[in-house]
Protein backbone atom coordinates (compact mmCIF):
# COMPACT_ATOMS: atom_id res chain seq x y z
CA UNK A 1 0.00 0.00 0.00
CA UNK A 2 1.29 3.44 -1.11
CA UNK A 3 -0.35 6.58 -0.47
CA UNK A 4 0.49 10.30 -1.95
CA UNK A 5 -1.60 13.37 -1.23
CA UNK A 6 -2.36 16.19 -3.22
CA UNK A 7 -3.27 19.57 -1.25
CA UNK A 8 -3.72 22.89 -2.53
CA UNK A 9 -2.47 26.45 -2.13
CA UNK A 10 -6.28 27.90 -1.71
CA UNK A 11 -9.42 26.46 -1.97
CA UNK A 12 -10.49 25.50 -5.68
CA UNK A 13 -7.12 25.34 -6.48
CA UNK A 14 -8.00 22.08 -8.27
CA UNK A 15 -7.38 19.28 -6.05
CA UNK A 16 -10.40 17.47 -6.23
CA UNK A 17 -9.90 17.56 -10.65
CA UNK A 18 -6.20 16.27 -9.74
CA UNK A 19 -7.20 13.76 -7.67
CA UNK A 20 -9.74 12.10 -10.23
CA UNK A 21 -7.62 12.77 -12.74
CA UNK A 22 -4.86 10.59 -11.05
CA UNK A 23 -7.18 8.22 -10.03
CA UNK A 24 -8.90 7.55 -13.53
CA UNK A 25 -4.66 7.21 -15.24
CA UNK A 26 -3.37 4.91 -12.54
CA UNK A 27 -6.95 2.67 -13.05
CA UNK A 28 -6.40 2.52 -16.44
CA UNK A 29 -2.68 1.04 -16.15
CA UNK A 30 -4.49 -1.78 -13.41
CA UNK A 31 -3.91 -0.49 -10.47
CA UNK A 32 -6.35 -0.75 -7.65
CA UNK A 33 -5.89 3.10 -6.46
CA UNK A 34 -9.11 4.83 -4.58
CA UNK A 35 -9.76 8.37 -3.44
CA UNK A 36 -9.36 9.54 -0.04
CA UNK A 37 -10.19 12.72 1.89
CA UNK A 38 -9.98 13.47 5.42
CA UNK A 39 -12.39 15.68 6.40
CA UNK A 40 -14.48 17.78 3.65
CA UNK A 41 -16.38 20.63 4.43
CA UNK A 42 -19.50 20.37 1.68
CA UNK A 43 -23.30 20.72 0.99
CA UNK A 44 -22.57 18.39 -2.26
CA UNK A 45 -23.21 14.89 -1.01
CA UNK A 46 -23.29 11.10 -2.24
CA UNK A 47 -24.77 7.75 -1.03
CA UNK A 48 -22.13 5.48 -0.51
CA UNK A 49 -22.28 1.37 -1.81
CA UNK A 50 -22.25 0.67 2.45
CA UNK A 51 -25.46 3.37 3.07
CA UNK A 52 -23.48 6.19 4.45
CA UNK A 53 -23.07 9.51 3.16
CA UNK A 54 -19.64 11.40 2.09
CA UNK A 55 -18.78 14.55 -0.67
CA UNK A 56 -20.06 14.49 -3.72
CA UNK A 57 -16.35 15.33 -5.31
CA UNK A 58 -15.28 11.98 -3.61
CA UNK A 59 -17.67 9.76 -4.96
CA UNK A 60 -16.60 11.42 -8.15
CA UNK A 61 -12.93 10.21 -7.65
CA UNK A 62 -14.35 6.74 -6.79
CA UNK A 63 -15.93 6.37 -10.24
CA UNK A 64 -13.32 7.37 -12.07
CA UNK A 65 -11.26 4.91 -9.63
CA UNK A 66 -13.29 2.21 -11.29
CA UNK A 67 -14.66 1.62 -7.41
CA UNK A 68 -17.91 1.81 -5.60
CA UNK A 69 -18.12 4.69 -3.09
CA UNK A 70 -17.61 3.82 0.41
CA UNK A 71 -17.62 5.71 3.30
CA UNK A 72 -13.93 4.80 4.54
CA UNK A 73 -13.15 7.47 1.75
CA UNK A 74 -14.70 10.57 3.22
CA UNK A 75 -14.32 9.44 6.65
CA UNK A 76 -15.43 13.28 8.48
CA UNK A 77 -17.64 15.27 6.57
CA UNK A 78 -18.87 18.60 7.63
CA UNK A 79 -22.56 20.38 6.37
CA UNK A 80 -22.88 23.44 7.39
CA UNK A 81 -25.63 24.60 8.72
CA UNK A 82 -24.96 28.21 9.70
CA UNK A 83 -21.92 30.28 9.15
CA UNK A 84 -20.82 28.60 12.50
CA UNK A 85 -22.07 25.36 13.07
CA UNK A 86 -22.53 22.20 11.11
CA UNK A 87 -23.73 18.77 10.63
CA UNK A 88 -20.65 16.20 11.51
CA UNK A 89 -21.22 13.16 9.75
CA UNK A 90 -18.35 10.45 10.78
CA UNK A 91 -17.67 6.96 8.28
CA UNK A 92 -20.73 8.19 6.56
CA UNK A 93 -23.12 8.33 9.78
CA UNK A 94 -24.61 11.40 11.22
CA UNK A 95 -22.70 12.07 14.48
CA UNK A 96 -24.29 14.95 15.66
CA UNK A 97 -24.34 19.10 15.23
CA UNK A 98 -21.26 21.45 15.97
CA UNK A 99 -20.08 24.74 16.36
CA UNK A 100 -17.00 25.72 14.94
CA UNK A 101 -15.23 25.83 18.16
CA UNK A 102 -16.77 22.91 19.71
CA UNK A 103 -15.32 21.23 16.21
CA UNK A 104 -11.88 22.30 16.67
CA UNK A 105 -11.61 20.95 19.96
CA UNK A 106 -13.18 17.36 18.71
CA UNK A 107 -10.52 16.86 16.21
CA UNK A 108 -8.55 15.18 18.36
CA UNK A 109 -10.94 12.59 18.70
CA UNK A 110 -11.73 12.70 14.55
CA UNK A 111 -8.30 12.35 14.45
CA UNK A 112 -9.06 8.29 15.69
CA UNK A 113 -11.88 8.30 12.56
CA UNK A 114 -9.43 9.44 9.73
CA UNK A 115 -6.70 7.01 10.87
CA UNK A 116 -9.41 3.78 10.80
CA UNK A 117 -10.87 4.53 8.27
CA UNK A 118 -7.90 5.27 5.95
CA UNK A 119 -6.07 2.15 7.53
CA UNK A 120 -9.56 -0.10 6.52
CA UNK A 121 -9.38 1.52 2.59
CA UNK A 122 -5.46 0.54 2.58
CA UNK A 123 -5.97 -2.96 3.15
CA UNK A 124 -8.65 -3.13 0.14
CA UNK A 125 -6.14 -1.34 -1.96
CA UNK A 126 -3.16 -0.74 -3.52
CA UNK A 127 -2.66 2.80 -3.82
CA UNK A 128 -4.62 5.75 -1.90
CA UNK A 129 -4.61 8.95 -3.62
CA UNK A 130 -5.17 11.30 -0.45
CA UNK A 131 -7.10 14.92 -1.07
CA UNK A 132 -6.47 18.05 1.20
CA UNK A 133 -9.07 20.37 2.44
CA UNK A 134 -8.39 24.63 1.50
CA UNK A 135 -4.60 24.99 2.42
CA UNK A 136 -2.10 23.83 4.64
CA UNK A 137 -1.01 27.22 5.81
CA UNK A 138 -4.55 28.41 7.54
CA UNK A 139 -2.54 28.52 10.86
CA UNK A 140 -4.96 29.25 12.96
CA UNK A 141 -6.44 25.93 11.88
CA UNK A 142 -3.37 24.17 12.54
CA UNK A 143 -3.95 22.94 15.95
CA UNK A 144 -4.69 19.11 15.75
CA UNK A 145 -5.17 19.33 12.15
CA UNK A 146 -6.69 15.92 10.07
CA UNK A 147 -7.38 17.69 6.94
CA UNK A 148 -4.41 18.19 5.48
CA UNK A 149 -0.43 18.17 7.15
CA UNK A 150 -1.38 16.68 10.32
CA UNK A 151 -2.76 13.49 8.33
CA UNK A 152 0.17 13.42 5.93
CA UNK A 153 2.60 13.52 9.04
CA UNK A 154 0.24 10.97 10.63
CA UNK A 155 0.54 8.88 7.59
CA UNK A 156 3.81 9.06 6.80
CA UNK A 157 3.20 10.34 3.01
CA UNK A 158 4.71 12.21 0.33
CA UNK A 159 2.57 15.71 -0.87
CA UNK A 160 2.22 17.43 -3.56
CA UNK A 161 1.06 21.47 -3.66
CA UNK A 162 -0.77 22.09 -6.40
CA UNK A 163 -1.51 26.02 -7.61
CA UNK A 164 -3.96 28.07 -9.76
CA UNK A 165 -2.13 30.11 -12.10
CA UNK A 166 -5.74 31.48 -13.75
CA UNK A 167 -6.63 33.68 -10.21
CA UNK A 168 -2.95 34.82 -10.30
CA UNK A 169 0.29 35.49 -8.39
CA UNK A 170 0.78 31.15 -8.91
CA UNK A 171 4.41 31.52 -7.41
CA UNK A 172 3.50 33.61 -4.59
CA UNK A 173 1.04 31.07 -3.99
CA UNK A 174 3.55 28.07 -3.66
CA UNK A 175 6.82 29.94 -2.23
CA UNK A 176 4.70 31.70 0.69
CA UNK A 177 2.62 28.33 1.12
CA UNK A 178 5.68 26.25 1.35
CA UNK A 179 7.32 28.96 3.79
CA UNK A 180 4.60 28.50 6.69
CA UNK A 181 5.27 24.83 6.85
CA UNK A 182 6.65 23.39 9.61
CA UNK A 183 10.72 21.59 8.66
CA UNK A 184 9.17 17.92 8.72
CA UNK A 185 6.20 19.31 6.52
CA UNK A 186 8.48 21.08 3.62
CA UNK A 187 10.58 17.94 3.89
CA UNK A 188 7.52 15.73 2.56
CA UNK A 189 6.46 18.23 -0.05
CA UNK A 190 7.76 16.72 -2.81
CA UNK A 191 7.15 18.87 -5.76
CA UNK A 192 4.53 21.30 -7.53
CA UNK A 193 1.50 21.13 -9.70
CA UNK A 194 0.23 24.57 -11.98
CA UNK A 195 -2.46 24.06 -12.26
CA UNK A 196 -5.06 25.96 -15.24
CA UNK A 197 -2.62 27.74 -17.46
CA UNK A 198 -3.52 29.28 -20.58
CA UNK A 199 -1.19 30.45 -23.27
CA UNK A 200 2.66 29.43 -24.87
CA UNK A 201 4.31 27.31 -22.00
CA UNK A 202 7.85 28.73 -23.12
CA UNK A 203 6.75 31.92 -21.63
CA UNK A 204 6.25 30.34 -18.26
CA UNK A 205 9.03 28.04 -18.30
CA UNK A 206 11.36 30.83 -17.06
CA UNK A 207 9.54 31.07 -13.90
CA UNK A 208 8.90 27.66 -13.33
CA UNK A 209 12.76 26.82 -13.51
CA UNK A 210 13.09 29.62 -11.10
CA UNK A 211 10.59 27.79 -8.49
CA UNK A 212 12.78 24.29 -8.58
CA UNK A 213 16.41 26.67 -8.32
CA UNK A 214 14.52 28.71 -4.83
CA UNK A 215 12.83 25.63 -3.40
CA UNK A 216 14.62 22.79 -4.70
CA UNK A 217 11.74 20.93 -5.65
CA UNK A 218 10.37 20.02 -9.18
CA UNK A 219 7.55 21.19 -10.98
CA UNK A 220 6.28 17.75 -11.82
CA UNK A 221 3.85 19.52 -14.00
CA UNK A 222 1.64 22.48 -15.90
CA UNK A 223 -2.03 21.52 -16.40
CA UNK A 224 -3.60 23.23 -19.22
CA UNK A 225 -7.25 25.17 -18.65
CA UNK A 226 -9.74 22.27 -19.80
CA UNK A 227 -12.38 24.95 -21.10
CA UNK A 228 -15.99 23.61 -20.63
CA UNK A 229 -14.67 21.21 -18.23
CA UNK A 230 -17.83 20.28 -15.97
CA UNK A 231 -17.56 17.52 -13.31
CA UNK A 232 -19.17 17.12 -9.77
CA UNK A 233 -18.24 20.29 -8.09
CA UNK A 234 -17.54 19.72 -4.52
CA UNK A 235 -19.56 23.31 -2.84
CA UNK A 236 -18.89 26.06 -6.11
CA UNK A 237 -21.57 26.77 -7.89
CA UNK A 238 -19.59 27.76 -11.18
CA UNK A 239 -20.90 28.87 -13.99
CA UNK A 240 -24.78 28.64 -14.53
CA UNK A 241 -25.13 27.41 -17.90
CA UNK A 242 -24.08 27.29 -21.50
CA UNK A 243 -25.85 27.50 -25.20
CA UNK A 244 -25.80 26.94 -28.58
CA UNK A 245 -28.00 29.61 -29.79
CA UNK A 246 -31.12 31.14 -28.25
CA UNK A 247 -32.52 29.34 -25.40
CA UNK A 248 -35.48 27.60 -25.88
CA UNK A 249 -36.41 27.13 -21.84
CA UNK A 250 -35.55 29.45 -19.15
CA UNK A 251 -34.85 28.02 -15.98
CA UNK A 252 -33.95 29.72 -12.74
CA UNK A 253 -32.75 28.13 -9.03
CA UNK A 254 -32.43 30.65 -6.19
CA UNK A 255 -29.32 30.06 -4.56
CA UNK A 256 -29.72 29.21 -1.06
CA UNK A 257 -27.88 30.04 1.47
CA UNK A 258 -27.53 26.44 2.17
CA UNK A 259 -28.34 25.10 -0.76
CA UNK A 260 -26.72 21.46 -1.13
CA UNK A 261 -26.69 18.66 -4.43
CA UNK A 262 -26.66 21.28 -6.64
CA UNK A 263 -24.75 19.51 -8.89
CA UNK A 264 -28.66 18.19 -9.86
CA UNK A 265 -28.54 20.87 -12.11
CA UNK A 266 -25.29 19.68 -14.27
CA UNK A 267 -27.32 18.40 -16.92
CA UNK A 268 -29.61 21.84 -17.30
CA UNK A 269 -26.23 23.25 -17.45
CA UNK A 270 -25.08 21.01 -20.87
CA UNK A 271 -28.69 21.29 -22.28
CA UNK A 272 -27.92 23.56 -25.62
CA UNK A 273 -31.46 24.78 -25.64
CA UNK A 274 -31.94 25.96 -21.73
CA UNK A 275 -30.42 29.12 -19.94
CA UNK A 276 -29.84 27.95 -16.19
CA UNK A 277 -29.67 31.22 -13.70
CA UNK A 278 -28.63 31.18 -10.33
CA UNK A 279 -30.51 33.83 -8.77
CA UNK A 280 -28.53 34.99 -5.57
CA UNK A 281 -29.45 37.62 -2.93
CA UNK A 282 -30.60 40.95 -3.77
CA UNK A 283 -31.05 40.11 -7.30
CA UNK A 284 -33.86 41.00 -9.80
CA UNK A 285 -35.52 37.44 -10.98
CA UNK A 286 -35.33 36.92 -14.05
CA UNK A 287 -38.63 35.62 -16.27
CA UNK A 288 -38.77 31.61 -16.79
CA UNK A 289 -40.34 28.95 -17.88
CA UNK A 290 -39.38 26.62 -14.99
CA UNK A 291 -38.72 27.47 -11.30
CA UNK A 292 -36.90 24.95 -9.31
CA UNK A 293 -36.76 24.87 -5.56
CA UNK A 294 -33.04 23.22 -5.00
CA UNK A 295 -32.05 21.01 -1.75
CA UNK A 296 -31.29 22.47 1.34
CA UNK A 297 -29.11 21.91 4.28
CA UNK A 298 -31.10 23.84 6.39
CA UNK A 299 -34.38 24.27 4.59
CA UNK A 300 -36.70 26.26 7.49
CA UNK A 301 -34.29 28.94 7.34
CA UNK A 302 -33.55 28.87 3.62
CA UNK A 303 -37.31 28.94 3.67
CA UNK A 304 -37.33 32.39 5.42
CA UNK A 305 -34.20 33.40 3.45
CA UNK A 306 -37.06 32.61 0.22
CA UNK A 307 -39.53 34.67 1.42
CA UNK A 308 -36.91 38.09 2.32
CA UNK A 309 -36.10 37.59 -0.90
CA UNK A 310 -39.42 38.27 -2.25
CA UNK A 311 -39.73 34.70 -3.83
CA UNK A 312 -43.03 33.59 -2.55
CA UNK A 313 -44.79 36.36 -4.55
CA UNK A 314 -42.62 35.97 -7.67
CA UNK A 315 -43.22 32.27 -7.53
CA UNK A 316 -46.96 33.03 -7.07
CA UNK A 317 -46.91 35.67 -9.86
CA UNK A 318 -44.72 32.78 -12.17
CA UNK A 319 -47.39 30.41 -11.69
CA UNK A 320 -50.21 32.61 -12.28
CA UNK A 321 -48.51 33.54 -16.00
CA UNK A 322 -48.07 29.56 -16.54
CA UNK A 323 -45.12 28.92 -15.49
CA UNK A 324 -44.00 25.57 -13.56
CA UNK A 325 -42.29 25.09 -10.73
CA UNK A 326 -40.19 21.99 -9.63
CA UNK A 327 -38.76 21.42 -6.06
CA UNK A 328 -36.22 18.47 -5.08
CA UNK A 329 -35.75 17.09 -1.53
CA UNK A 330 -35.85 20.25 0.67
CA UNK A 331 -37.47 22.13 -2.23
CA UNK A 332 -40.37 19.68 -2.46
CA UNK A 333 -40.99 19.80 1.49
CA UNK A 334 -41.41 23.76 1.11
CA UNK A 335 -44.10 23.39 -1.63
CA UNK A 336 -46.13 21.97 1.26
CA UNK A 337 -48.43 23.27 3.93
CA UNK A 338 -45.60 23.57 6.43
CA UNK A 339 -42.50 22.30 7.65
CA UNK A 340 -42.12 20.66 11.40
CA UNK A 341 -38.64 20.59 12.92
CA UNK A 342 -40.17 19.56 16.87
CA UNK A 343 -35.64 17.98 17.28
CA UNK A 344 -33.86 20.59 15.73
CA UNK A 345 -32.35 18.47 13.51
CA UNK A 346 -32.01 20.95 11.33
CA UNK A 347 -31.38 23.86 13.10
CA UNK A 348 -33.88 25.78 15.54
CA UNK A 349 -36.17 23.61 16.80
CA UNK A 350 -40.07 24.89 15.68
CA UNK A 351 -42.28 24.86 12.68
CA UNK A 352 -42.63 26.35 9.65
CA UNK A 353 -45.49 27.47 6.98
CA UNK A 354 -44.47 26.29 3.67
CA UNK A 355 -45.55 28.11 0.41
CA UNK A 356 -49.15 25.93 0.27
CA UNK A 357 -48.72 25.08 -3.57
CA UNK A 358 -49.19 21.14 -2.61
CA UNK A 359 -51.26 19.72 0.33
CA UNK A 360 -49.44 17.97 2.30
CA UNK A 361 -46.71 18.61 5.51
CA UNK A 362 -43.57 17.69 6.30
CA UNK A 363 -42.01 16.66 10.10
CA UNK A 364 -38.03 16.42 10.33
CA UNK A 365 -37.31 12.70 12.44
CA UNK A 366 -34.02 11.63 13.08
CA UNK A 367 -32.34 9.00 11.26
CA UNK A 368 -31.83 10.39 7.65
CA UNK A 369 -33.00 8.81 4.85
CA UNK A 370 -29.86 7.51 2.40
CA UNK A 371 -30.92 5.35 -0.15
CA UNK A 372 -29.91 4.89 -4.27
CA UNK A 373 -32.94 4.13 -5.99
CA UNK A 374 -33.90 3.81 -9.39
CA UNK A 375 -37.78 3.10 -10.73
CA UNK A 376 -39.68 5.69 -13.53
CA UNK A 377 -41.00 8.88 -14.07
CA UNK A 378 -45.06 7.50 -14.05
CA UNK A 379 -46.80 9.45 -16.28
CA UNK A 380 -44.24 9.12 -19.29
CA UNK A 381 -43.25 5.40 -17.85
CA UNK A 382 -39.37 6.63 -18.48
CA UNK A 383 -36.37 5.55 -16.36
CA UNK A 384 -35.00 7.60 -13.73
CA UNK A 385 -32.42 6.80 -11.41
CA UNK A 386 -30.81 8.97 -8.22
CA UNK A 387 -30.50 9.14 -4.64
CA UNK A 388 -32.27 10.03 -1.48
CA UNK A 389 -30.40 11.92 1.41
CA UNK A 390 -33.08 13.69 4.05
CA UNK A 391 -34.79 13.92 7.53
CA UNK A 392 -38.36 14.60 6.21
CA UNK A 393 -40.79 12.50 6.51
CA UNK A 394 -44.25 13.93 3.98
CA UNK A 395 -47.27 13.03 4.22
CA UNK A 396 -50.87 14.80 2.80
CA UNK A 397 -53.47 14.03 0.09
CA UNK A 398 -51.04 15.49 -2.69
CA UNK A 399 -48.87 12.39 -2.40
CA UNK A 400 -51.72 10.36 -3.65
CA UNK A 401 -50.59 11.97 -7.12
CA UNK A 402 -46.71 11.16 -7.19
CA UNK A 403 -44.14 12.05 -9.67
CA UNK A 404 -42.13 8.85 -9.31
CA UNK A 405 -42.34 5.40 -8.65
CA UNK A 406 -39.06 4.54 -7.20
CA UNK A 407 -38.26 0.91 -6.00
CA UNK A 408 -41.51 0.25 -5.91
CA UNK A 409 -43.03 2.91 -4.19
CA UNK A 410 -44.54 6.40 -4.90
CA UNK A 411 -42.29 9.36 -4.29
CA UNK A 412 -43.05 13.28 -4.72
CA UNK A 413 -46.15 14.97 -6.04
CA UNK A 414 -47.47 16.64 -9.05
CA UNK A 415 -50.66 19.37 -8.75
CA UNK A 416 -53.77 18.77 -10.44
CA UNK A 417 -53.00 21.09 -13.17
CA UNK A 418 -49.46 19.60 -13.04
CA UNK A 419 -47.90 23.19 -13.19
CA UNK A 420 -46.79 22.09 -9.55
CA UNK A 421 -44.10 18.99 -9.03
CA UNK A 422 -42.11 17.48 -6.70
CA UNK A 423 -39.32 14.55 -5.14
CA UNK A 424 -37.09 14.00 -2.81
CA UNK A 425 -35.13 12.16 -5.35
CA UNK A 426 -31.57 14.06 -6.26
CA UNK A 427 -30.67 13.19 -10.00
CA UNK A 428 -34.05 13.49 -11.37
CA UNK A 429 -32.24 15.18 -14.66
CA UNK A 430 -29.24 12.81 -14.83
CA UNK A 431 -30.83 9.71 -16.92
CA UNK A 432 -31.34 11.55 -20.79
CA UNK A 433 -34.97 10.06 -21.20
CA UNK A 434 -36.17 11.45 -18.04
CA UNK A 435 -34.33 14.70 -18.57
CA UNK A 436 -36.39 15.31 -21.59
CA UNK A 437 -39.65 14.13 -20.01
CA UNK A 438 -39.26 16.78 -17.47
CA UNK A 439 -38.41 19.37 -19.82
CA UNK A 440 -40.94 18.62 -22.44
CA UNK A 441 -43.55 19.16 -19.63
CA UNK A 442 -42.34 22.48 -19.49
CA UNK A 443 -42.76 23.51 -23.31
CA UNK A 444 -39.02 22.23 -24.71
CA UNK A 445 -40.04 19.38 -26.89
CA UNK A 446 -36.90 19.95 -28.47
CA UNK A 447 -34.00 16.53 -27.94
CA UNK A 448 -30.80 17.21 -26.65
CA UNK A 449 -30.42 16.09 -23.26
CA UNK A 450 -27.12 14.95 -22.01
CA UNK A 451 -26.79 11.37 -20.02
CA UNK A 452 -25.21 12.80 -17.41
CA UNK A 453 -23.25 9.83 -16.38
CA UNK A 454 -21.87 9.10 -20.21
CA UNK A 455 -20.49 12.55 -19.79
CA UNK A 456 -18.71 12.21 -16.90
CA UNK A 457 -16.92 9.20 -18.01
CA UNK A 458 -16.18 11.11 -21.58
CA UNK A 459 -14.75 14.17 -19.01
CA UNK A 460 -12.90 11.92 -16.62
CA UNK A 461 -11.00 10.35 -19.69
CA UNK A 462 -10.38 13.90 -21.42
CA UNK A 463 -8.94 15.01 -18.14
CA UNK A 464 -6.80 11.58 -17.67
CA UNK A 465 -5.03 12.37 -20.78
CA UNK A 466 -4.57 15.59 -19.98
CA UNK A 467 -2.52 14.65 -17.12
CA UNK A 468 -0.97 11.56 -19.46
CA UNK A 469 0.52 14.35 -21.75
CA UNK A 470 1.14 17.42 -19.22
CA UNK A 471 2.45 15.24 -15.89
CA UNK A 472 5.80 13.55 -14.96
CA UNK A 473 3.80 10.39 -13.94
CA UNK A 474 6.56 8.12 -14.02
CA UNK A 475 7.77 10.76 -11.11
CA UNK A 476 4.06 10.50 -9.38
CA UNK A 477 4.83 6.43 -9.81
CA UNK A 478 7.99 6.77 -8.51
CA UNK A 479 6.55 8.83 -5.01
CA UNK A 480 4.58 5.96 -5.26
CA UNK A 481 7.10 3.01 -4.80
CA UNK A 482 5.76 2.17 -8.10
Amino acid sequence: MATLMIQGTTSDAGKSTLVAGLCRVLSRRGVSVAPFKPQNMALNSAVTADGGEIGRSTALQALAAGVEPHSDMNPVLLKPESDRGAQVILRGRVHGHMDALDYHAYKREAKATVLAAWEALSARHDVIIAEGAGSPAEINLRENDIANMGFAEAVDCPVLLVGDIDRGGVFAQLVGTLALLSESERSRTRGFIVNRFRGDLALLQPGLDWLTERTGRPVLGTLPYLQGLLLDAEDSLGLSGRQSGEPALRVVVPALPRISNHNDFDPLRLHPRVELTFVGPNRPIPPADLIILPGSKSTRADLAWLRDQGWEAAIRRHLRYGGRVLGICGGFQMLGHAIHDPEGLEGLAGSSEGLGLLDFETRMVAGKQLRNLSGRLLAEDVPVAGYEIHHGVSEGPALARPLCELAGRPDGAVSADGRVMGSYLHGLFDNAEACAALLARCGLEEKGAVDLATHREAELDRLADALEQCLDIAAIEGLLGR
